[in-house]
């Protein structure tokens, strides 16, 4: 059968040619709307132009051929061999490919959006700006193919290979990458914010000044990755690999990487505003200087030392731990969590309820803050449903007025910097206590609750691991105990009585210094 006879044919309204063998003829410009050619053999054939839109190609053979430009709008080529062959500007839309062979063909600006490649091969495909935008490429293999300034935005890359493709100025905005092979992958200055990268491999990829801001990048591995000037502003790194990788000079600010291995990283200049380090792993890090500015514009830059670097990288997360004479009964229970409700429901505050250690002598109330500026205010909340917690309270600030009394003049700008924010955070709180008290707020059957007439001892860890015990004064001590026996001891007595420490005041004054910006 020639061309003639089909186009012949198919005028009369014969749609039906499947299986034809018609190699290396000529229908560039025909209109075979709708035309059924499956397992037709087609190889070498010129379509240049043509319109085979909704036609069925299911299992073609169209090897080497020429579809310059062709329609194929709502086609179906599913199981089709297109390899090597010329699809320059073809309209593939809304396509379905599904396991369709087009090994090393030419997609160039080719239209793919919404069409459905699923599992299909495109090994070496050349497919520069083409779009395909919220196509279907589930474990579609792209090894070695070319995709610069490509539009994939919305795509569907679930497990597809990637290995070695170049995605160089590719659009891929809330492309999904989940569990995708993407080792030696070229995503230099390509945009992928949004996208999901969870458990991805990026080993050795090219993400050098990436836009991946908001993308998730959970559990992905990115070992020897280059990510320098890279935006990852507001993405997840949690469980991420990102051993021997390069951060340099990277976008970080509100990162979420709970749990990631940065192992020999290199982060020298990195934006790292708003980042927890806690519980990441850290070792053998590089990282002479960080912006810790709020909009990563330099403003706010730290030098650090190899072993500064060290500390800085591998903080521990600040806690506040109050220790009460009492085992928690359920009666208590009920009442600190009716309080602890109303703290945080009045003024969003506290967090995350406490975790709680309880056995036949104490309990320990613990609570995890993300900076260490949190600890002195979150304690000074922590102590409210307790009896002793106003002549403590008291106490809190007293402490902090006396250190700037006795250490301002040989106090650096930093670390008075840091008191100074310490007092300020403490009269709100002690606001916010007061409009506590003249609301009642605690539950009345508070009062006959032994538990919250009992000792307390308060001990705060900062990120450097350095603890240090607030109530750890002779005085103090001595002064609690007289209180709580005789009720009308003067507090202010007592608050003047137990702050003449210098080493306890020296001790003080390290832990702030070795605050965590």
């Amino acid at each position: 059968m020639n061309r003639e006879e089909i186009l012949q044919q198919y005028t009369k309204g014969e749609k039906n040619f499947t299986g034809i063998i018609l190699c290396e003829a000529n229908l560039s410009k025909v209109n075979l709307n709708q035309i059924n050619l499956s397992q037709a053999v087609l190889n070498l054939t010129n379509l240049t132009e043509a319109n085979l839109s909704e036609a069925n190609l299911n299992g073609a053979k169209l090897n080497v051929s020429r579809l310059t430009k062709i329609n194929l709008t709502h086609a179906k080529l599913n199981g089709a061999n297109l390899n090597l062959t010329n699809l320059i500007q073809a309209d593939l839309s809304n396509a379905e490919l599904i396991e369709a062979k087009l090994i090393r063909a030419e997609l160039i600006r080719a239209n793919m959006s919404n069409a459905n490649l699923k599992g299909a091969n495109l090994t070496e495909a050349d497919l520069r700006e083409a779009i395909l935008k919220q196509a279907n490429l589930q474990l579609v293999d792209l090894h070695s193919a070319r995709l610069r300034s490509s539009c994939l935005a919305n795509a569907n890359l679930e497990r597809a290979n990637l290995h070695r493709a170049n995605l160089s100025k590719a659009d891929l905005r809330g492309v999904n990458f989940n569990n995708a092979e993407l080792t030696q992958a070229n995503l230099s200055l390509s945009n992928l914010s949004q996208a999901n990268l969870k458990g991805a491999n990026l080993t050795e990829a090219d993400l050098t000044g990436a836009n991946l801001n908001g993308a998730n990048l959970d559990s992905a591995i990115l070992n020897s990755v280059n990510l320098h000037g890279a935006n990852l502003h507001n993405s997840n790194l949690s469980n991420a690999v990102l051993v021997n990788a390069d951060l340099t000079k990277s976008n970080l600010i509100y990162v979420s990487c709970e749990g990631v291995d940065l192992t020999s990283a290199t982060l020298t200049g990195s934006k790292l505003y708003g980042v927890s380090r806690f519980r990441i792993i850290a070792e053998n890090i590089t990282c002479n200087w960080v912006d810790m500015s709020v909009n990563g514009d330099g403003s706010k830059i730290i030098n650090l030392t190899p072993e500064q670097s060290k500390l800085f990288f591998n903080a521990s997360q600040p806690t506040v731990k109050v220790t009460v004479d009492a085992p928690l009964y359920p009666d208590s229970h009920l009442a600190l969590a009716a309080i602890y409700r109303q703290i945080y429901k009045q003024y969003n505050l506290l967090g995350l309820p406490p975790n709680i250690e309880v056995n036949y002598q104490k309990t320990i109330l613990s609570i995890r803050v993300d900076k260490d500026e949190q600890l002195f205010p979150t304690a000074y909340l922590m102590i409210y449903p307790f009896k002793v917690s106003t002549l403590t309270q008291n106490y809190f600030l007293e402490l902090i007025e006396q250190i700037f009394q006795d250490y301002s003049r040989n106090l650096d700008v930093r670390t008075s910097n840091r008191f100074a924010k310490i007092r300020v955070s403490l009269n709100k709180m002690k606001r916010i206590i007061d409009e506590l008290k003249a609301n009642n707020t605690q539950p009345p059957q508070i009062q006959n609750l032994k538990f919250f007439s009992s000792l307390i001892k308060i001990k705060i860890v900062n990120s450097i691991g350095q603890d240090f015990c607030v109530t750890n004064s002779l005085d103090y001590t001595e002064a609690i105990s007289n209180f709580l026996i005789k009720k009308d001891i003067n507090q202010e007595y007592l608050v003047n009585s137990f702050i003449n420490r210098q080493q306890f005041h020296k001790n003080l004054v390290l832990f702030v210094k070795n605050f965590s910006e």
